[in-house]
C-alpha cells in the first residue's frame, strides 16, 4: 500500500480528519485541488467562524490541536435567542441559555474559519506519516475487497486501506462510489462577514430571528482594541443578493437594524461573503473501502453550531473503531459499523435543523408569534430548557 488512509478534501474536517489519524499512527495522504487559504484578508479566504462544542474541544485536545487553538479561541458561555418578529426590528423576546446551568465549562469556543486551517496545517508539518498534496485533487475511485486505489488530478493512482471523503456537499469521491444524496432548498443566502461593535459581547453567542432566517453574533477576539463578532445572516436569496451589493454605509446601517441595537453601530471590518443554505444528506455513510464524513455525508444550514461538530463526532467515531481494530481498517466489518453508529443521529439533526430553519423563515405574523410563544415555553420548562441545551452540545438521542 502506498498509505494506509487517503483523505479527499482539505478543509476543516479534512485536515482535523488527518490530524486525528496521523496521531494514531497510521499513514495519511491528505489532497485537495485548492490550497488552503491561511491568511483572513486574502481573496477567497473563509470568513465564517466555527464554534467547537465541549464534545469537540474534548476531541480537539485528544488529537493534539487543542493546546495550538486555544490561544485563539473566545469562549461562549451563553447562547442568546431573541426574537424580534412584530411589526418593527425591536426585540419583543430574549432567552438566555446560559451553560452554568449543565456544566462548569463554556457551551463551546470560537475561531475563525481562515485561522483554524493555518493553526492545524502547522501542527500537521510536525507529523512524519502525513503528506498534504495542495493544488491536487482525487477524481477517480477503484475498489476491492482488500484495497481501493485513488487517481489522482495529476495522473498518480494511489494505493490505500481507507478513502474518507471529506470533499464537501458535492463529493467526488461520493460520486464516484455511486452513492445518492437528498437535498433540500430553502431559496435562502447567508452572508458572512466581521464587525466591531461598541458594547462588549461578553461571551455571549447572540440568533436574532425576525424572518428570512437567523441573524447570528458569535463572539471573535478584540479587533484593534475594539469588541469584535462573526456574523452569519441568513435572507432569502432576493434580498441577501440585494443586500451584498449595497456600499458599505448603507450595508452597515441595515445590517445595525436587523442586529437591533443590541450592540450599538456595527461596523464592517472584513470583506462580505454569500452562500447558499441547503440542507442534504447521504443515503449511506459507506461503501467498499470508502467513509463519508462532513459535508459529503451531511449539510445543515448554519443554526445551533450544529455543522462542523456534527463533523467531527463523524471522524471521531471513525477513529474510535480504527484505533479499536487497527487490522481491519476499511473493511466491511468497520464501515458498517460506522454507518451504524453515526446514521440516526444524522438523519434526526439534519431533519430538526431543517424544521428551524423554516421556523425562523416565517413571515405570517400570526405564525411569528407562534414560534415566540414556543420559545417562551421552552425556557420557561427547566427540564426541557436543560435537556434542550444537551442536545445541542451534542448529547446523543437514545
Amino acid at each position: 500500500m502506498n498509505y494506509d488512509i487517503v483523505i479527499s478534501g482539505g478543509g476543516i474536517a479534512g485536515l482535523v480528519a488527518a490530524a486525528g489519524f496521523g496521531q494514531a499512527g497510521f499513514s495519511v495522504l491528505c489532497v485537495d485541488p485548492a490550497a488552503p487559504i491561511t491568511d483572513r484578508d486574502a481573496a477567497g479566504s473563509d470568513l465564517r467562524s466555527t464554534a467547537f462544542l465541549q464534545p469537540a474541544q474534548t476531541f480537539l485536545d485528544r488529537i493534539g490541536l487543542w493546546d495550538r487553538l486555544a490561544p485563539h479561541a473566545t469562549p461562549l458561555q451563553v447562547m442568546r435567542i431573541v426574537d424580534a418578529g412584530g411589526p418593527a426590528p425591536e426585540p419583543r423576546l430574549i432567552k438566555e441559555f446560559d451553560a452554568a446551568d449543565i456544566s462548569d465549562k463554556p457551551f463551546g469556543w470560537n475561531l475563525p474559519n481562515w485561522l483554524l486551517r493555518r493553526e492545524i496545517l502547522a501542527t500537521l508539518k510536525d507529523l512524519p506519516n502525513f503528506e498534504f498534496r495542495p493544488g491536487i485533487g482525487a477524481t477517480a475511485l477503484f475498489t476491492r475487497m482488500a484495497e481501493a486505489r485513488v487517481t489522482l488530478s495529476d495522473g498518480n493512482r494511489i494505493r490505500t486501506r481507507l478513502v474518507i471523503a471529506a470533499d464537501g456537499r458535492n463529493s467526488p469521491m461520493r460520486a464516484a462510489a455511486g452513492i445518492r444524496s437528498h437535498t433540500t432548498r430553502f431559496g435562502q443566502k447567508a452572508l458572512a462577514f466581521a464587525v466591531t461593535h461598541p458594547i462588549p459581547h461578553g461571551n455571549v453567542s447572540t440568533e436574532i430571528h425576525r424572518t428570512g432566517g437567523p441573524f447570528t453574533l458569535v463572539p471573535l477576539p478584540d479587533w484593534e482594541g475594539r469588541p469584535s463578532s462573526a456574523i452569519v445572516w441568513m435572507e432569502e436569496g432576493p434580498k441577501a443578493k440585494a443586500l451584498m451589493e449595497l456600499d458599505n454605509y448603507a450595508f452597515e446601517e441595515e445590517m445595525s437594524a436587523r442586529s437591533c441595537h443590541l450592540f450599538g453601530p456595527l461596523k464592517l471590518n472584513s470583506r462580505r461573503t454569500i452562500w447558499p443554505i441547503i440542507s442534504q444528506k447521504a443515503e449511506r455513510l459507506a461503501s467498499e473501502r470508502l467513509a463519508l464524513v462532513a459535508e459529503a455525508a451531511h449539510v445543515v444550514p448554519p443554526i445551533g453550531a450544529q455543522g462542523l461538530n456534527m463533523s467531527l463526532t463523524d471522524i471521531s467515531t471513525l477513529l474510535d473503531l480504527a484505533e479499536a481494530a487497527p487490522e481491519s481498517l476499511g473493511s466491511s466489518t468497520m464501515l458498517d459499523s460506522y454507518h451504524n453508529a453515526r446514521i440516526g443521529d444524522i438523519r434526526t439533526r439534519v431533519a430538526g435543523i431543517t424544521l428551524l430553519n423554516r421556523t425562523s423563515m416565517l413571515a405570517n405574523p400570526l405564525l411569528r408569534n407562534a414560534r415566540a410563544a414556543g420559545l417562551g415555553a421552552l425556557y420557561d420548562l427547566k427540564p426541557l430548557r436543560q435537556s434542550v441545551m444537551q442536545l445541542g452540545l451534542g448529547a446523543r438521542q437514545g
